[in-house]
């Protein structure tokens, strides 16, 4: 049943078109799931509605044995983390941290405790007097999560928090924020259109496009077998194929300019006709083919080095092609090279057109 559930919820602005259209989802309690799609499909508008700064069209909002829908979000114990941190400026750290222990009425010999364990938490302890101003964005932003965090939410929710700091500080808060959820044990929801920060920090992904959840599993689950070509296209680097399944010759696919290719039988056991066969770039290898495997001659265009591989990109067939490989001679990856790439028949997702 779930923990968190929504219901068919649905939110038009303008009465015509859904911005949210019949999302139905259940969270477990404790669980870590991340809310993940481009601009505009929906992902802020549902998490406004859960924390009650939106209100749904229709459906339901349930938390535990009880309806939300129609609650104030002060009448809900739901704890909110916004991008731009939205910190008092006049006040320290430690203020900041005890404004909603004040504003819910905790005891006066509770309230500076609990701020300062919860700042002892996101590793700001010794900050408790400092400014605002006098913080860096990363410790600004773990000050907002202190303050999410102390009255005790039932629901933890995230919009992008992440979203304003560079690329180190925010796999570190990465590491801090997933640290926390283990020790605190709280439900979160964690808003995101960065698929980096939903594939190491989730315990499930929901993949929003248009107002629906496209897809939701596992971040593995999600990556390695995309429900659509929308899922495999936005989460990772993929090569994606034309071709016909035709159910008379399972576990081969005809690929529109190439030719005959093997699947896993099972991988087009459910779709006939028009097909996308889906390949992850580090799923060619560059090592000899053994009789299982399908191969391709890549025409190489350019490279790109990563430093631990190095990304191939060219053309097949005069199709595009994407390789990702490990370090190579120079001479193999230039422009005009041609490269022998073999992959397995299990390596492969195949999609019914959309």
């Amino acid at each position: 049943m779930g923990y968190l559930r929504l219901r068919d919820v649905v939110k038009s602005y303008d009465g015509r078109t859904n911005a949210v259209d019949g999302v139905n989802i259940a969270i477990e309690r404790g669980e870590f799931v991340t809310f993940l799609g481009p601009s505009g499909s929906g992902k802020t508008t549902t998490l406004m509605m859960i924390a009650g700064f939106e209100h749904p069209t229709s459906g339901t909002i349930e938390l535990g044995e009880e309806n939300l829908t129609e609650r104030k979000p002060y009448q809900r114990n739901i704890g909110m983390v916004f991008q731009n941190y939205a910190l008092f400026p006049h006040m320290t750290a430690l203020k900041n941290v005890t404004f909603p222990l004040r504003m819910r009425h905790f005891a006066r010999d509770e309230i500076a405790g609990r701020a300062q364990k919860m700042l002892d938490l996101v590793g700001l302890g010794r900050f408790a007097a400092r400014f605002p101003r006098e913080l860096s964005g990363g410790q600004q932003q773990r000050v907002a999560l202190a303050r999410g965090l102390v009255f005790n939410p039932d629901v933890l929710l995230l919009d992008e928090p992440l979203g304003a700091l560079d690329k180190n500080l925010r796999e570190q808060m990465q590491v801090e924020i997933k640290r926390i959820h283990r020790e605190v044990g709280i439900t979160m929801i964690y808003v995101t259109h960065d698929q980096t920060e939903a594939m190491t920090m989730s315990d499930r992904v929901a993949v929003f496009r248009d107002g629906r959840i496209e897809q939701l599993g596992s971040p593995l689950a999600v990556y390695d077998r995309p429900a659509n070509r929308f899922v495999g296209e936005f989460i990772g680097d993929s090569n994606f194929f034309a071709g016909r399944a035709d159910p008379a010759r399972p576990g081969t696919i005809e690929l529109d300019g190439i030719g005959p290719v093997r699947v896993a039988p099972a991988a087009a056991a459910a779709v006939a006709g028009d097909v996308d066969v889906m390949i992850r770039p580090e799923r060619l290898r560059l090592a000899p083919a053994t009789d299982a495997d399908n191969t391709f001659d890549m025409l190489v265009d350019d490279a790109i080095n990563y430093g631990d591989s190095i990304l191939v990109i060219g053309t097949t067939h005069g199709l595009p092609l994407r390789a990702r490989v490990v370090r190579h001679a120079p001479d193999m990856l230039q422009r005009g090279a041609t490269l022998r790439l073999a992959w397995s028949p299990a390596d492969a997702r195949v999609l019914a057109k959309e």
